[in-house]
């Protein structure tokens, strides 16, 4: 028996070793496939643990190990029936030992042992056995390794490396409190020793004569710089949970780590390594010196600060002064980084008080010049060598020292090397058919906004600089036009230069600083206007033969730095700017500047209609124009405006045709010119529905064609489907606009009742095409948003029922259809169903909390409108997982919204609900309140205030034995006493957050919190015990004390009065707990609630 049972193991993992053969070799697909299903099935199976052993101890091929370590991973990671405390224990040991006795594993299989080591780690750091924490003995575990060969040491620095990276990441898996508390106990207990650990190996590493040709010792270091780059790196006060972010990165050291940059050996041993280890290797020291460089500067006194800045850049200076290493891409970009932080984080003033100053800077100016020159190489790398010098330039007026800053002599230096070389990148560009940094808009952008300020530092001679540029690139452009033998390429390469030439002068007029212009400046913003606006009456000229995409987008963002400075209330009118361009072009006022403006405007209109870029950008110009209070009453007297008010027609504006776009989706800029004309029009529009409905007549002719088709049975059903997506983006664009009542109550009178069955019809149609059914949706809730109090219907008008009965009749049409879809792929779930459920949630919010519907009478005269809807919002509500209402912020947003709505409003609804129902949304609510986005968190504690509100009430009437509360009532408080784990987890988690967390919404948080005090006084008793029991023993009478005080003069009632107080106390409470904790060693460590 014992030898069959053998046989079997032997057979199945033979078996095993053959299916992770075909999952990491084959190229064919489907027996990839067939072996994943397989391998999945493995994973879950009961004996997946012992099998994982079996595979370590005698698989023959890597894949087989690395498959145990990955589901071993799997098996110690899952919250459900997590695996008892001993068994982890066996593992994590096992896993030491196996990896010390095998040192020579393939290096993913080591990789994936040690991930599983960190994993246990992490998720076992706060488990006891016998008073001792098992999991915690990390440096321990890992000084054998170090005391053996270099593969052992490899291994045990990867472990330490490994553990500090896992540590340091939040998982989805488990709540991001448990992450902090972790993270908090593992940064306070350990994290300082294993970097002490890493520099003092680092220490001997440099000291021995290293042999670097050996791959091992080549190894360590890199696995070495690896792990203090991961010390340094890591989230010490929890609020990086956004990595991309890389400008304003300070690294909030502790202020137990001091005595390490103190003492200036530890950044000595970075710039050492710098220059001894070989190029490969140094781009991870210059990331620890980045680090480093960006620690926050309350840690130091300011005579410490200047010491340690005095260091930082005599080593900066030292690597300027030996750039052998610099050619290196990955070196470059790091140092680039290193350079930008020396602004970030200090100022310009303790800057110029450095020894080498003046030679750092020249150096740095140098460095800049070159690297701008060669525009080529490394262009990501720029950003941080023009933050730099964009950071220093703007600090020009503040600085107080007596030591010369010298940025007159050296910024008019680097301006002109970044214009010249961008000048000198465009033929180079054509010749070799390169990639055009033009074509990566939000790089340009990001460059001219940093060039804005740099210019502007000597602005006469940027400018002098710009004006010889442009007349220079001008003059032969007009020439090589005028010439009949030019080439084409010529043209190409002239066009190029002016496109950034007209940028840039965009960027450098946008830089202007109301404060710091002079007269002199003003006017030479005008003669660069002048020579932009002389460029483009020459462009428009030649529209008709030929024009340049690129130069018009350059033109655009020209006019919205000048629109954004020159033009608009709050703005000075600059004599000397508005007297040049009078003199040179007869522009006299802002009245004619912005005539020019349409004039472009309805130029790009009319011969870019196709150029999706150039006509959003257009039409974004114009509704940014339309929004100035002075501006558009200008706006509205000119003939161009006129025009288009009453001709926007696709005759006119090719855009507004329905047959010529590609997909449904490139009609949303219609949307934006709607909105912009509407606008225009309400100016004087008053009450005059005759000007109204003259204004309408292409959108009544719209709506009327599309009634004739769906009128018949024989349609076109692509061209029905474009002129109504047309139509409703033009509508949302103008109810948009329209937020007075006078004017609102004439669209709405338009479309209802005569076109909204169109709009319901085309819902039951194409329901299954968001393409069509979105923008329908989105115009419908744009009509029932109570915009600035737009929607108020007369006393005796029946409009806001109706237009609640129509509201309730879409989102019941589109719900129950969508709803038959069926079971829709993951990639497409938001495209298709997502979306549309997430408008209908906006819509239903906008309508429930208008106030111009009293929604008592729907009940009392027998109408199921109001039913309809809400069961309708249950249904989509419960076919979608808990997982995509958080994964999808526009989701998350309107359901938490619409949730606060219903549970303020509609509370009697939500206790009529089904159990499962109302669980769902509780832990909805649970989940929401630990949310990063902090607008979702504030409405479940709104939500949440409302639940536990109504609960206490109903408790509160049953106890004065009044009258019986309906069965509804009854059912509601039922279920919560069936599941009081639901409210006290709430509880838990809101004191956790409030307690140990960077709560950005202490009063929301406030508000439920006593409410689920005086539900829960027994758990509420207990957990305070837990919180005071876990801390030191010193800090037991000082917790027991902040908890007494928060419950100080507070009545076992809701009254706002009792609540004001409350939240009065908890901010003292959470001051005074913080305090304590800032304190005490393990502060944080307390109890474990949120496990």
């Amino acid at each position: 028996m014992k030898w069959r049972k053998m046989a079997d193991h032997v057979q199945g993992l033979a078996q095993l070793e053959i299916l992770c053969k075909q999952l990491y070799e084959t190229t064919d697909t489907a027996v990839r496939h067939q072996a994943e299903k397989a391998l999945v099935e493995f994973t879950n199976s009961p004996d997946c643990l012992s099998k994982c052993q079996l595979l370590l101890e005698r698989g023959n091929s890597s894949y087989s190990q690395l498959l145990a370590a990955t589901c071993l991973s799997k098996l110690v990671s899952r919250t459900s029936n997590p695996l008892p405390l001993e068994q982890r224990i066996d593992i994590r040991n096992y896993v030491l030992n196996y990896l010390a006795t095998r040192p020579k594993l393939a290096a993913f299989v080591t990789q994936a042992l040690i991930q599983l080591y960190a994993r246990i780690t992490k998720l076992g750091w706060f488990d006891c056995q016998k008073d001792d924490y098992v999991f915690r003995n990390v440096i321990a575990d890992v000084t054998r390794f170090l005391q053996d060969s270099v593969e052992h040491c490899i291994i045990g620095v990867t472990i330490l490396s490994q553990l500090t990276n896992e540590i340091n990441q939040a998982d989805t898996t488990h709540p991001l409190t448990k992450h902090r508390k972790i993270a908090s106990s593992f940064r306070d207990s350990s994290l300082f020793d294993i970097f002490t650990l890493s520099c003092n190996l680092l220490k001997q590493a440099s000291g021995k004569n290293l042999n670097l040709n050996d791959e091992s010792q080549h190894g360590l270091l890199m696995q070495l710089l690896k792990l203090s780059y991961n010390c340094l790196n890591y989230d010490f006060i929890g609020t990086s949970t956004d990595e991309s972010s890389d400008d304003l990165c300070t690294v909030q050291i502790p202020t137990s780590w001091r005595s390490a940059f103190l003492d200036s050996s530890t950044l000595q041993l970075f710039f050492n390594l710098y220059h001894s280890i070989p190029p490969s290797l140094s781009p991870l020291v210059l990331s620890c010196l980045v680090q480093i460089a960006s620690v926050r500067r309350s840690l130091f006194n300011n005579a410490e600060r200047a010491k340690f800045l005095s260091h930082l850049v005599d080593g900066v200076k030292r690597i300027l002064a030996n750039p052998q290493c610099l050619p290196d891409p990955n070196n470059y970009h790091e140092f680039c980084r290193l350079l930008a932080r020396l602004k970030s984080n200090y100022q310009l003033g303790e800057l110029v008080k450095v020894e080498n100053y003046p030679e750092v800077i020249r150096l740095i100016a140098n460095f800049t010049v070159t690297s701008l020159q060669h525009w080529e190489f490394a262009p990501n790398s720029v950003h941080y060598l023009l933050s730099l010098w964009q950071r220093l330039a703007a600090s020009v007026p503040y600085v107080k020292a007596t030591e010369p800053h010298l940025l007159e002599t050296y910024t008019p230096e680097v301006t002109k090397a970044y214009i010249t070389s961008r000048l000198e990148s465009v033929h180079v560009i054509l010749r070799d058919g390169l990639e055009d940094p033009l074509d990566d808009a939000g790089l340009v952008q990001q460059q001219l906004d940093q060039l804005s300020t740099i210019g502007r530092c000597e602005y006469e001679k940027t400018c002098a600089l710009l004006v010889q540029l442009f007349d220079q690139a001008a003059q032969t452009y007009q020439e090589l036009l005028q010439s009949t033998n030019s080439s084409a390429a010529d043209i190409t390469v002239q066009e190029g230069r002016l496109t950034w030439l007209v940028y840039i002068i965009g960027a450098v007029i946008g830089g202007r600083v109301s404060f710091a212009s002079t007269d002199e400046q003003d006017a030479m913003d005008g003669e660069l206007v002048c020579r932009v606006l002389q460029l483009m009456n020459l462009t428009d000229s030649r529209l008709a033969q030929a024009g340049n995409e690129r130069l018009e987008l350059a033109m655009l963002s020209f006019f919205e730095q000048f629109r954004k400075i020159y033009i608009g209330d709050q703005v000075q009118k600059s004599s000397k700017l508005y007297r040049r361009l009078s003199e040179v072009l007869g522009l006299n006022d802002e009245t004619m500047v912005l005539s020019v403006f349409i004039g472009k405007i309805i130029t790009n209109l009319k011969y870019w209609g196709q150029c999706e870029p150039i006509t959003s950008k257009t039409l974004q110009l114009l509704n940014d124009l339309s929004l100035g209070y002075s501006s558009v009453r200008k706006l509205v007297k000119l003939s161009a405006v006129q025009f288009m008010l009453n001709n926007h027609t696709s005759e006119h504006f090719s855009f507004l045709g329905v047959n010529n776009q590609s997909n449904l989706s490139d009609m949303r800029c219609r949307t934006t010119f709607y909105t912009a004309l509407g606008r225009l029009l309400m100016v004087d529009l008053g009450e005059d529905e005759e000007q109204f409905e003259q204004f309408m007549l292409p959108l009544t002719a719209a709506f009327e064609a599309v009634a004739q088709m769906l009128s018949t049975n024989t349609f076109n059903e692509q061209e029905a489907k474009r002129t109504l997506v047309g139509l409703v983006r033009d509508l949302r664009g103008i109810a948009f606009a329209f937020n007075a009542k006078t004017s609102f109550m004439m669209l709405f009178d338009w479309i209802y009742p005569a076109y909204m069955p169109i709009l319901q019809r085309a819902i039951e149609l194409w329901y299954h095409d968001p393409a069509c059914t979105t923008p329908v949706l989105k115009l419908m809730a744009e009509l029932v948003h109570n915009r600035s109090q737009r929607l108020q219907f007369d006393v005796s008008s029946p409009n806001g029922i109706l237009l609640f009965r129509e509201t309730s009749k879409m989102i019941t049409t589109y719900g129950n259809r969508i709803l038959t879809l069926g079971e829709v792929p993951k990639d497409q779930v938001y495209g298709v169903k997502l979306k549309g459920v997430s408008v209908c949630f906006a819509m239903l919010k906008a309508v429930l909390s208008g106030n111009y519907v009293n929604f008592g009478v729907f009940r009392l005269y027998g109408d199921d409108a109001l039913d309809n809807a809400l069961q309708t919002f249950i249904k989509l509500l419960l076919s979608i997982p808990h997982s995509d209402l958080l994964d999808y912020p526009k989701l998350s947003q309107s359901f938490y919204s619409l949730l606060e709505v219903l549970t303020q409003d509609h509370m009697n609804f939500i206790a009529s609900l089904e159990p499962h129902v109302v669980m769902y949304i509780l832990s909805s609510i649970s989940e929401g309140l630990t949310a990063l986005d902090t607008m979702v968190c504030t409405g479940c504690c709104s939500s949440l205030d409302h639940i536990v509100t109504y609960l206490f009430k109903q408790l509160s009437r049953s106890t004065k034995k009044r009258p019986t509360p309906m069965a509804t009532d009854d059912r509601f408080l039922h279920i919560m006493q069936q599941h009081p784990e639901m409210i006290q987890q709430m509880l838990s988690t809101v004191l956790n957050i409030i307690i140990f967390e960077d709560c950005r919404n202490q009063w929301s948080m406030s508000r439920p919190l006593l409410g689920l005090i005086l539900l829960n006084e027994k758990y509420f008793a207990d957990l305070r015990n837990s919180i005071v029991n876990s801390q030191p023993p010193e800090k037991q009478q000082a917790m027991h004390l902040c908890f007494e005080n928060l419950m100080e003069g507070i009545e076992r009632n809701l009254l706002t009065k009792n609540r004001d107080r409350f939240t009065q106390n908890l901010s003292v409470f959470r001051r005074e707990v913080n305090d304590s904790m800032k304190n005490s060693t393990y502060g944080v460590n307390s109890n474990d609630m949120m496990s």
